[in-house]
């Protein structure tokens, strides 16, 4: 095979792998780019202008449906593969993978009826493109899209609108830039009324992409011939006009071999008076070879633009891949080993949220420098230590027996009634912290990206957190708590022996409590008594203020750091393959989608590979 076979070839198996990978019409923008980038040959032409007389030339064998007004109703896309082996020659259907065509009788049938399951059996057109791939020793390699023929009239049981559909559909084929356009006009007909030549000249105003067929050369009027158009002088094209003689309605009828026809069509140009001198660059031969040609040009040309789109590709579906991850292993060990790293990433991320390289963690020191002190000034210590209260305590300390200097079991009721109300913002605390925790575990489910995989595992990993999170809040409680009790339960000694003193060093015009003036159970004695047990719950209330965020951070905080998952460890290993393999049972959706990158990666790698090898080739 030569290097432009392989070229050619190769192209022409890049365009089909996109195509059965769904890349063209309707994938993913940058898959289907690849399919744009890859040039191809539109045929244009009007109706009965012998669109399908050339295909089947190039092609060498009788395979399109026949009729009068529009036959092709939707767009063939028709991928040649020349190959060496004749006995092996047939044709495959993209929506019949599994199934070769050796009669090409059937496989007109089934562009009939592939067309029919589309737009019904009426007239109407589709977009939706039929896929056939032709392997034959009597073809060059092509990729060649047969369109519905240009109309200027809707006929019965089409809508008013056919002409400008079908306009519409050849244009967005023709309009690609990577498109080189096959106009078919016939030699029967004015050229100056050409549609296709009409249109070409709209989309490619430079004639770059043009090539001009003329059929029916072998109809025109007798003593006529299309030397001007053939020889530039009519209508001059980048690209030599090439004539083409089509079998006659006779030989249609007869089933005269296309290689027969194709001989007669040689020998009418070698034996023409007019066209003989023009022999060798007539006939679908020839127009075959021009087009694979011209190919093979385009094709080096599009080289570096092609090499930089798949690169592309295939850096994205790496990073595609990378995300989606890798497929599980079924084996035990393997899944076992699966679970505990996409764990450890997990648990990575939950730490970055306490420790701040993640947002979250500060929501925790919220607690303690907003809430904590803001439920400790908003205690109902005022109504507890009001003069009335006050009064009320004391004399029941007392009994039927007032109390003589100080009332010492009345200022230990005042004090352990006042402490008791600590217990609130305390576990108040606890619980603010707890559901901190509880939402950074689910936002760092969220986050982690091995785990997106495992909606099972997503179900018990959080389950597990929230489990240890419960206990090591009940825990927390019980700490504060006892915190709380510790400061009731033993006073601060050293407090109340200063008072004494403090009340013997009156200031200036003062009543010392000493004095005789003194009324022991007047108001002043009692909001005395206020004042001292206010300054110790003052003071209880700013070490606890610390502590409670001391017990809060070692009960919670730093046990989740340290020990959020591991009961789950213990209990992973102790499972089976069955229950292991559940807990990575994947989103079909999802598995599907890797397998799909997986082929389109292997796909673009390969086309990377040949393009290498034949690109430079001599």
């Amino acid at each position: 095979m030569t290097t432009m076979e392989s070229l050619i070839g190769l192209v022409n198996r890049i365009q089909r792998a996109c195509t059965v990978l769904g890349d063209y019409g309707g994938g993913d923008n940058t898959f289907s780019s690849l399919w744009e980038a890859l040039p191809s040959v539109a045929v244009v032409g009007g109706q009965s202008s012998g669109k399908s007389s050339v295909l089947e030339s190039i092609v060498g064998r009788d395979f399109l449906p026949r009729g009068s007004g529009i036959v092709t109703r939707r767009p063939l896309v028709l991928q040649l593969h020349k190959m060496e082996d004749k006995a092996d020659e047939h044709a495959e259907f993209l929506h019949l993978p599994k199934r070769k065509f050796t009669d090409f009788s059937l496989v007109r049938k089934e562009i009939q009826d592939e067309t029919d399951r589309i737009t019904g059996k009426t007239r109407q057109i589709s977009p939706v493109p039929i896929h056939l791939s032709i392997y034959s020793p009597n073809v060059v390699n092509l990729t060649l899209v047969d369109l519905p023929g240009l109309t200027k009239v809707a006929v019965e049981g089409q809508p008013e609108s056919v002409v400008q559909d079908i306009e519409a559909m050849v244009r967005s084929y023709v309009e690609k830039p990577n498109c080189i356009i096959l106009a078919i006009s016939p030699a029967n007909q004015d050229i100056a009324t050409s549609d296709a030549i009409k249109l070409a000249k709209e989309v490619d105003p430079t004639g770059d992409r043009t090539f001009g067929v003329l059929t029916k050369l072998d109809l025109m009027d007798r003593g006529t011939n299309a030397l001007d158009v053939l020889e530039g002088r009519s209508y001059r094209l980048q690209h030599p006009w090439v004539g083409i003689v089509n079998r006659s309605q006779a030989d249609i009828n007869k089933n005269v071999d296309m290689l027969v026809a194709r001989r007669k069509e040689r020998e009418y140009f070698e034996f023409s008076p007019d066209y003989g001198h023009l022999a060798n660059k007539m006939g679908s031969e020839y127009l075959a070879k021009l087009l694979s040609k011209h190919l093979e040009s385009v094709i080096r040309a599009r080289i570096p633009s092609i090499l930089s789109l798949i690169n592309k590709s295939i850096e994205e579906l790496e990073r595609e891949l990378d995300h989606l991850g890798r497929p599980v292993a079924v084996d035990a060990g393997a899944q076992l080993y699966t679970v505990l790293e996409i764990c450890r990433a997990f648990d990575k991320i939950f730490k970055e949220h306490l420790d701040g390289g993640r947002p979250g963690g500060d929501r925790i020191y919220g607690v303690f420098d907003n809430q904590l002190p803001a439920a400790l000034r908003k205690l109902p210590f005022d109504r507890h230590i009001s003069l009335q209260n006050v009064k009320r305590i004391v004399s029941e300390a007392d009994g039927y027996q007032p109390h003589l200097i100080a009332p010492e079991q009345g200022y230990r009721r005042l004090i352990e009634g006042a402490l008791n109300y600590f217990r609130g913002p305390a576990e108040a605390s606890v619980d603010a912290v707890h559901f901190v925790l509880k939402e950074l575990v689910r936002k760092s489910i969220a986050e982690t990206e091995e785990l997106k995989r495992f909606p099972s595992l997503q179900t018990e990993i959080a389950a597990a957190a929230n489990t240890s999170l419960e206990k090591f809040r009940d825990e927390s409680k019980k700490t504060v708590v006892r915190l709380v009790e510790m400061e009731a339960s033993y006073l601060t000694v050293e407090f109340f022996r200063k008072l004494p003193q403090e009340m013997e060093k009156p200031g200036p015009g003062a009543v010392t409590a000493t004095s005789p003036t003194t009324d022991r159970y007047g108001d002043g004695h009692f909001r005395r008594i206020a004042s001292n047990v206010s300054a110790y719950i003052n003071m209880v209330s700013d070490t606890l203020h610390n502590t409670i965020p001391k017990a809060v951070v070692c009960c919670q905080v730093r046990e989740a750091k340290l020990s959020l998952l591991n009961f789950f460890y213990s209990q992973i290993g102790k499972r089976e393959s069955k229950e292991l393999g559940q807990l990575l049972d994947e989103d079909p959706a999802l598995m599907e989608r890797r397998l799909e990158c997986a082929k389109r990666l292997e796909l673009y790698k390969k086309a990377r590979d040949e393009i290498d090898s034949v690109a430079w080739a001599r």
